[in-house]
C-alpha cells in the first residue's frame, strides 16, 4: 500500500512539472497584456482551489491568525507582480531563457537566507551559487556567443528575486494548511492586481475569440488548479529531496517544448550555462 502511495505521489509531482513547465509555450499564443493574465489566472485559479476545499478539505480556511494572513497577503502581492515578470520575460525573449532565468530562484535563496532565515553559508552553497551565476551569463549572452533580449532577461531575474522572497517568507510561517494558505496567496494576486488593471487600462483583449478563452481557462485551471492540487497532494507522499530532483522537469520540459513548438534554440554556451544552472542549484538543495 505504501509503495502503491508512493507511486502515485510521484507521478502526480511529475504531471505537476510538466504543466508548470508547459505555461510559457501557451503565454506565447495569448493576445492579451501579462497583467491581465496574470489577474485572470489568479482568479480562475483560486475559484479552482476554492471548490477542490470544498470538496475535499472543508476546513482548509480556518484557524489562521491574523497575522499569518497578512504574510500571506504580503506573498500573494508579490506572487502577483512575479506573474507579470514572468510573462513579459516570456514576451521578450525565448521561453527557455526565461525559465532559465527564473530557476536562478534557488541561488538567490541562497544567497539571501544568511540574512532573513539565518542559514549559514556553507562553502558548498557559495560554490553551487558562483557556478549557477557563470551560467546564467552563458545563457544571457554576456559572453558574446549569442544575442540575447536584455529586456527579457531582466524580467527573467526580477521574477526570480520575487518568487525567492516569497519563498523565504513562505519558509518562516509556521506549517499551516498547504491548499489554505495557497487559496489566500492566489486570491490575493488577484484582488491586488485588480486595482492596477484599473487605473492602467489593462482590461483589454486584442482578439477576444473562442481560442483566447479556452486557452486562459487552461492557464486558470491546469497550470494554475490543477498544478498546485497534484503539487501539494504529491508533497506528502516523497521525500523533500525527491521532490527536489522532480522541480527540475519544470525547466527541462520547457526547453524542450520551445525547441519542438517555437523553434527555439540555445547556442552551445547556452546549453553550457543551462547545465550549470540546474546541476549548481539541484546540489545546492541537497541535504548533507
Amino acid at each position: 500500500m505504501e509503495e502503491k502511495n508512493n507511486l502515485r505521489s510521484l507521478t502526480g509531482m511529475t504531471l505537476a512539472m510538466l504543466i508548470f513547465g508547459s505555461i510559457g509555450i501557451f503565454r506565447r499564443y495569448l493576445p492579451v497584456s501579462s497583467e491581465l493574465l496574470a489577474f485572470l489566472r489568479g482568479v480562475i485559479g483560486s475559484a479552482f482551489l476554492y471548490l477542490m476545499i470544498l470538496l475535499r478539505r472543508k476546513n482548509a480556511l480556518s484557524g489562521f491568525p491574523r497575522r499569518e494572513v497578512l504574510r500571506y497577503i504580503l506573498c500573494g502581492a508579490m506572487n502577483g507582480i512575479n506573474w507579470i515578470l514572468l510573462f513579459e520575460a516570456y514576451r521578450y525573449t525565448t521561453v527557455g531563457i526565461a525559465t532559465l532565468c527564473y530557476y536562478m530562484q534557488p541561488t538567490i535563496v541562497i544567497l539571501l537566507s544568511p540574512i532573513f532565515l539565518r542559514e549559514k553559508l556553507t562553502g558548498k552553497k557559495v560554490i553551487c551559487a558562483a557556478v549557477s551565476i557563470l551560467g546564467m551569463v552563458l545563457v544571457t549572452g554576456l559572453t558574446g556567443a549569442e544575442t540575447v533580449n536584455i529586456t527579457g532577461v531582466l524580467y527573467g531575474l526580477s521574477a526570480a528575486v520575487l518568487y525567492a522572497i516569497v519563498v523565504i517568507i513562505n519558509k518562516k510561517a509556521p506549517d499551516y494548511d498547504s491548499y489554505g494558505k495557497t487559496l489566500i496567496q492566489i486570491f490575493s494576486s488577484a484582488v491586488i492586481l485588480f486595482p492596477y488593471l484599473i487605473m492602467t487600462g489593462s482590461f483589454r483583449f486584442t482578439s477576444f475569440s473562442i481560442q483566447t478563452i479556452m486557452l486562459l481557462l487552461i492557464v486558470g485551471v491546469f497550470h494554475t488548479g490543477v498544478a498546485y492540487v497534484l503539487y501539494f497532494d504529491s508533497l506528502k507522499g516523497i521525500k523533500a529531496q525527491t521532490a527536489a530532483v522532480l522541480g527540475y522537469i519544470d525547466p527541462v520540459f520547457a526547453l524542450i517544448l520551445s525547441a519542438v513548438f517555437l523553434n527555439e534554440s540555445l547556442s552551445a554556451a547556452g546549453c553550457a550555462g543551462a547545465v550549470m544552472i540546474l546541476l549548481s542549484s539541484l546540489i545546492s538543495e541537497r541535504g548533507s
